[in-house]
């Protein structure tokens, strides 16, 4: 199997100026493209090569001597769950059935952005913000460089990428409003729903 860099739902400049399109050429482009020639150079002729991403992330997660496969296959599977977590014109209200999962499991929709936007604001380094399943259960987490829930047994239903190289064009070093943007501005609450066991 050969990876491929998926097309984006919507044109570059689409998001802006909430995330400009030099971003957006440099993020997917750039970044995004060489996690997958990476991963492609890394498992070719490999006992890995006719697995699904996910399968190659649940086999190199705990191997150290497949660090660099794990980094860059865990990079490609964040970055295709990211770009489908943002739309133009994004954020808003949730979809009923997401708004009452968040309200049930968090309290409010307000308690669960300010956690998400703190798991990514507290997030030393690069990583990731998400909001996975585990055990039926909506929770916020974190993680760092390429690692996401998946590892532990949970189930990814919105991420955001806290990586520099994907705000520092637009937010120099205020990563908090970059995160505040992603959720209030950006964030694809109908996808994120369809992701719901």
């Amino acid at each position: 199997m050969t990876f491929e860099l998926p097309t984006l739902n919507y044109p570059k400049n689409a998001l802006a100026p909430v995330m400009s399109e030099e971003t957006l050429d440099l993020h997917h482009g750039k970044h995004h493209q060489t996690y997958i020639t990476n991963l492609n150079n890394f498992v070719k002729d490999t006992d890995l090569s006719g697995l699904s991403l996910e399968e190659i992330i649940s086999k190199t997660a705990a191997d150290t001597s497949k660090a660099g496969i794990f980094n860059n296959a865990g990079q490609h599977w964040n970055h295709i769950l990211f770009w489908n977590c943002m739309k133009p014109k994004g954020g808003g209200a949730m979809p009923p059935e997401l708004e009452k999962r968040i309200i049930s499991d968090f309290g409010s929709v307000d308690q669960f952005k300010q956690d998400f936007i703190q798991a990514g604001t507290t997030q030393f380094g690069s990583g990731w913000a998400w909001l996975a399943i585990n055990n039926g259960k909506l929770v916020v987490t974190k993680t760092a460089n390429a690692s996401n829930p998946l590892v532990d047994n949970m189930k990814p239903i919105f991420g955001c990428d806290v990586w520099e190289h994907s705000y520092y064009v637009d937010y120099r070093n205020r990563r908090p409003d970059y995160l505040k943007a992603f959720v209030n501005d950006l964030a694809n609450w109908e996808f994120v729903a369809s992701q719901l066991d």
